[in-house]
């Protein structure tokens, strides 16, 4: 006697799960380097806060801070730029990738030129240095601190610049160039922290 076994073969309909992918390697250590500066610049800005006020001589904030708004605007403006120039490459619109990156480097650098005429204020018109007082000393470190952060950032944006011009970044470089906008979205984002604490409260 033979037994015959039939199969039954039910057809599952519904969404097929997509294989699960690692994360990409860059945007992770990109993430562990937010971290790590974030840290330090915690630590900055609570010294700073801690310190407001303690200065035995002058000047002191309110006497010699403005408001930097038209630096903060284009610092701030520059995070959609790298933004659109990040989407450009996904679609391989590698000019408009250039345009985007090149106006993210212009208003970086006009940035850092208004925080180094404030500084020039600073120094010879008011006579504040870095030795003059605490509030001296924590300005200059802080916004220093920050400032360092802008030039590291410029100097990558500009020789990813420099490759887009000659045609060396294509659509597969998106990832890499998205690691890099994250880095200028911290720095822009630290700045409005600072921006708050040294230029609104602490006046």
């Amino acid at each position: 006697m033979t037994t015959v076994t039939t199969a039954s073969r039910i057809p599952i309909d519904g969404p097929v799960e997509t294989p699960w992918k690692l994360p990409y390697r860059g945007t992770i250590g990109m993430a562990c380097l937010i971290i790590a500066e974030s840290a330090i610049f915690i630590i900055f800005v609570v010294a700073y806060i801690y310190y407001i006020g303690k200065s035995l001589s002058g000047p002191t904030p309110a006497q010699v801070l403005e408001l930097p708004i038209f630096g903060t605007i284009c610092l701030l403006s520059s995070s959609i730029f790298v933004h659109l120039a990040v989407s450009s490459l996904r679609k391989d619109n590698r000019r408009g990738c250039t345009l985007n990156l090149a106006i993210t480097v212009l208003l970086g650098l006009i940035f850092l030129a208004t925080t180094a005429r404030e500084w020039y204020h600073l120094i010879h018109d008011e006579g504040l240095t870095i030795k003059t007082n605490l509030f001296g000393t924590t300005y200059y470190s802080l916004v220093g601190l920050h400032a360092t952060h802008v030039v590291v950032g410029l100097i990558m944006l500009t020789l990813v610049l420099g490759f887009s011009l000659t045609g060396h970044v294509k659509e597969e470089h998106s990832e890499k160039l998205e690691v890099l906008s994250l880095y200028w979205h911290f720095v822009d984002a630290v700045w409005v922290v600072v921006f708050l604490v040294v230029y609104v409260l602490g006046r």
